[in-house]
């Protein structure tokens, strides 16, 4: 039997090679390429073992306990269709990845390509393999993700941007809708098992909640398949390099809306809803895609709105209900997968080999390669249904499911009429693809001479087109037992009894294919020159959808602005003021619902020396306050005292886990604070009338005063009445009981935050990334006002040091700097490294752990900032903040999936003693390598915030202009050499 498990490596496969080419040197393309081909083939091979079960039917899943409560499990399953999209996926993946290596160009960043490439096909993998409907959603959205990044690739191509951000901006808005949809989903049957849903499809027509759900999710599939009216933004992603349009935009992403459709079909399909919204959008895009594709003059522009057709065509045998339509659909699901990649393949050839893909040039190139013409018109052929190829079969299928289809008299006329007529304008577009291209004069003027492509350039199309004639001539032995799979794990006991030969007898979906075929040859050549004359399509050209999409994101920044007009501000004192406010008054509902109630717990005796600490603390939070006005490093300096007497304080309470990692953050947080303060605008003395302050002044300082009394006071009141209670039998008793016996830790705290609670900290360090990003993003291109901005407080430390080093700067006075000798701040960097190490390994038994510990490390960072400077730290440390970010989040996760492999849940850590020799037993953790990946990210993303800070006195190389438009400009990332 077929083990379940190679499903996770199957998925996993394409992420790990993604990660391997990213860390790939820019020139290695050929490295990158075999990487990329051994990913895909290799997970090819672990997939086909999984044919014979599935072809009898089984279903193999694999679950892993993650959020069971919740009904969150990880559920990888495989079914007959599951196993045709994957196969898909993984075998034109193969393909394109051998074609990219010879079409890009030497420039090119070609490991860059690859790994984004591979980290789409995992997502689409993670859509087609997922067994749970929220874990779906989740791919769903990563193929956004990694598709925006592949339309953008060419990044220094404008088009390329705007097309990468109106794909993830509609296919990503689609995709929260699905996630909303499944929750729906997930409310109605109980369970977002995709097994249990699929049986339940009788529970979910039935409910009030059927029409949102169905809403939803199909919002999700049209936004991604584009369909109308989101169809636009696929011509727009068509300045993507031809390989991502191959595979993306033919093969792959577009098809995930109609892989969502065909598996949801069993529990969705069947009602007058699900009939007239589906039918009603697959007709419409249908038409308007092919109509518009007649008037394209680019081959791209054209593939690209005949993809539309093609995808319309799908949706609408979706929406007619029937279980011969669905098998249709899956069937032409395919067809369309081998012949539009084919295509645009040879789009890119020619592209490639000429320099133009505009028809209007083009002509003749069957002279100037022969076999590339030969292979590019078996495609097209294909595509507008010519007999013995495999678009033939599934568009008389689809003929004669229109000829069927119900819905009274007029829908049974127009229809058919209808369908023949999008099949008719497929023959015209593929007609002028071939004619216009590859016959007619010689061409002249082209930017190069066409000649043929390398061989290996070729083979992928090469095997797409056999692909095409093999299934058009010999149906049912080639194509017919994968296609009962897939069929069969759709319908289930529904399913009918079809015939893939390839002649049925003169029948009327035979005579609609031919009126089809005869009627768009004879309209290609009675109006070809009229469609060169064209510069859009009539009737819909004036309706753009980038052009309203456009418009509609333009309205929203407005009305954004015109809300931030009237509820923000450019000062933090209103902004800090109205947050202040709403936690006060949803701090107090309670009160006013519930009641105030004191335990019955007598109150402790008060201390004398806490009393003074705590005293000492008031005066430094009222000193800082009153001190802000006039000189803000003495401000900083009393905030940082209060900070001090929190941390005395907490060691007081017993609480010295939480001291140290008090004490740390204080003094990281301060020193970056005293960095930023020469950011802000000198203050000026206030004058006033009469030497009084206006009324207004008063009464802002007034309320100030008394919201700031108010807060405080309900704080205090919320914790005394919580310190007067006994304490209740909450789950603290259960950590502070099994800490040791599970975790294998003594630290309590520790344990909790890397094993009991390890996905919270998970998703915390990552946000502590994004943060670290988000900052550095904004500074990166910072510049403030050059008259505006205080002496640097960074290069006042510098010049102290130094002074102290022997040097003195002209002009320079001594009592002007804090006098710290730069040779002490020197040698503090081994004692705290070694500090931060400690702090590290003994973290989950005493004070201290991962979190301490990378704060300790970004204090001896900064300290050699502070003492060397920009350049001399970074020339000899070699800061690389990014990469201790990525290797923290990562060894942190494969800590976590390193469980799934032994079978445990996800995070689930071991713990045993181990003997060494001489030094005796000694405690060992997984624990400890979640630990160290979250002290490897807090370093940089603490290195990261330094680094941006400090090289604002530093002038930011500009990015270099490219050598043509379509080569994006290199942008070296500050503090990189």
């Amino acid at each position: 039997m077929t083990d379940s498990r190679i499903l996770l490596l199957v998925l996993a496969l394409p992420f790990f090679g993604s990660l391997l080419s990213a860390l790939l040197p820019r020139t290695a393309r050929t490295a990158a390429g075999l990487v990329a081909g051994s990913v895909a083939v290799l997970a090819t091979a672990l997939l086909i073992p999984f044919y014979a079960p599935v072809a009898r039917g089984e279903i193999v899943r694999l679950e892993i306990g993650w959020l069971p409560t919740l009904g969150l499990d990880l559920v990888f399953r495989v079914d007959g269709l599951a196993w045709l999209f994957a196969m898909m996926v993984l075998v034109i993946g193969a393909l394109v990845v051998l074609y990219t290596r010879y079409y890009m160009a030497r420039e090119d960043p070609v490991p860059r390509f690859f790994s984004y490439l591979l980290a789409f096909m995992g997502s689409m993998l993670g859509i087609v393999l997922s067994g749970n409907l929220v874990q779906l959603a989740f791919f769903w959205e990563m193929t956004s993700l990694f598709s925006f990044l592949l339309i953008g690739y060419w990044y220094g191509n404008r088009a390329a941007r705007d097309g990468a951000r109106m794909a993830l901006i509609v296919t990503a808005t689609g995709g929260l809708c699905l996630l909303v949809g499944v929750l729906l989903i997930g409310r109605i049957v109980g369970s977002y098992d995709l097994d249990v849903v699929l049986a339940s499809g009788g529970t979910i027509r039935s409910s009030p909640l059927y029409l949102p759900a169905l809403i939803l999710v199909l919002l999700g599939a049209f936004t991604k398949s584009a369909q109308f009216p989101f169809h636009f933004w696929l011509p727009h992603a068509m300045a993507a390099p031809t390989p991502v349009s191959a595979y993306l935009h033919s093969a792959t992403m577009v098809k995930a809306g109609i892989f969502l459709m065909i598996r949801l079909w069993p529990i969705f399909a069947g009602t007058d809803a699900w009939y007239f919204i589906v039918s009603f959008a697959g007709l419409a895009t249908l038409l308007v895609g092919a109509w518009a594709a007649i008037f394209q003059h680019d081959l791209k522009g054209l593939l690209a709105y005949s993809t539309i057709s093609h995808l319309g065509l799908i949706t609408l045998l979706l929406g007619l209900s029937s279980p011969l339509a669905a098998v249709a659909a899956i069937f032409h699901t395919v067809n369309h997968a081998t012949f539009k990649a084919s295509l645009f393949m040879a789009a890119g050839i020619i592209d490639h080999e000429s320099g133009t893909r505009d028809m209007r040039r083009l002509s003749g190139l069957a002279r100037f390669m022969p076999f590339t013409a030969t292979l590019a018109m078996v495609a097209a052929a294909a595509m507008a249904g010519v007999p013995l190829l495999n678009g033939f079969i599934s568009k008389e299928m689809f003929l004669a499911e229109a000829l069927d289809a119900r819905g009274g008299p007029v829908i049974g006329f127009a229809l058919p009429v209808l369908a023949t007529l999008g099949a008719a304008f497929s023959v015209l577009y593929s007609l002028r693809f071939i004619h216009q291209t590859f016959f007619g004069p010689p061409p002249t003027d082209l930017p190069k001479v066409p000649h043929e492509p390398p061989g290996w350039m070729r083979r992928p199309i090469e095997i797409l087109v056999i692909a095409c004639l093999v299934v058009g001539i010999v149906p049912a032995a080639t194509i017919g037992p994968v296609l009962q799979s897939a069929v069969r794990s759709v319908l289930g006991a529904q399913t009918p009894t079809y015939s893939l030969a390839i002649w049925h007898g003169f029948s009327a979906p035979l005579l609609l294919s031919m009126i089809a075929l005869a009627t768009g040859t004879l309209a290609y050549f009675r109006f070809r020159d009229a469609l060169n004359r064209r510069a859009g399509p009539p009737v819909i050209a004036r309706f753009k959808g980038g052009r309203m999409f456009e418009r509609v994101l333009a309205d929203i920044v407005r009305r954004a602005r015109s809300l931030e007009g009237l509820f923000g501000t450019r000062r933090l004192q209103p902004q800090l003021r109205l947050l202040v406010c709403l936690a006060c008054l949803a701090g107090l509902l309670p009160f006013l619902q519930l009641g105030y109630a004191t335990g019955g717990l007598p109150v402790t005796p008060l201390d004398p020396a806490f009393a003074v600490i705590w005293i000492v603390g008031g005066i430094c939070a009222v000193g800082a306050a009153q001190q802000a006005k006039y000189h803000r490093l003495a401000s900083l300096v009393l905030m940082a005292g209060a900070g001090l007497v929190a941390c005395i304080s907490f060691v007081w309470l017993s609480a010295p886990d939480l001291a140290l990692t008090q004490l740390l953050v204080e003094t990281v947080t301060t020193v970056l604070l005293l960095l930023g303060l020469r950011w802000l605008p000198k203050r000026q003395p206030e004058v006033w009338p009469d030497d009084r302050p206006p009324a207004r002044v008063v009464f802002r300082r007034s309320a100030d005063l008394g919201i700031a009394i108010a807060a405080g006071l309900g704080a205090a009141l919320l914790a005394y009445a919580m310190l007067t209670r006994p304490l209740p039998d909450t789950i603290s008793r259960y950590f502070m009981e099994q800490a040791y016996p599970q975790g294998g830790g003594r630290n309590v705290v520790n344990v909790i935050l890397v094993d009991f609670r390890a996905f919270d900290t998970l998703g915390e360090i990552a946000v502590l990334a994004i943060v670290a990003l988000t900052i550095f993003s904004l500074l990166r291109r910072f510049r403030p006002a050059s008259e505006s901005i205080e002496p640097p407080v960074q290069q006042r430390m510098q010049d102290a040091a130094d002074l102290h080093a022997g040097g003195r700067r002209v002009g320079d006075t001594k009592k002007d700097y804090l006098l710290v000798p730069r040779i002490i701040m020197e040698w503090l960097f081994p004692v705290i490294f070694v500090f931060a190490i400690y702090l590290l390994v003994r973290g989950h038994d005493l004070p201290g752990g991962g979190f301490a510990a990378g704060v300790a490390m970004s204090i001896a960072i900064m300290l050699q900032y502070m003492a060397g400077g920009t350049r001399v730290v970074e020339s000899r440390l070699r800061i690389r903040p990014l990469r201790w970010i990525g290797a923290g989040l990562l060894l942190a996760v494969v800590t976590g999936v390193g469980a799934l492999a032994f079978g445990y849940p996800f995070l689930t850590s071991w713990f045993r003693y181990l003997e060494l020799p001489v030094i005796g037993k000694v405690p060992f953790g997984t624990a400890l390598f979640f630990d160290l990946g979250v002290f490897l990210l807090v370093v940089g993303a603490t290195a990261l915030m330094l680094v941006a800070i400090a090289h604002q006195s530093i002038r930011t190389p500009r990015a270099r202009t490219p050598a043509r438009p379509d080569v994006p400009p290199v942008i070296r990332e500050e503090g990189e050499d």
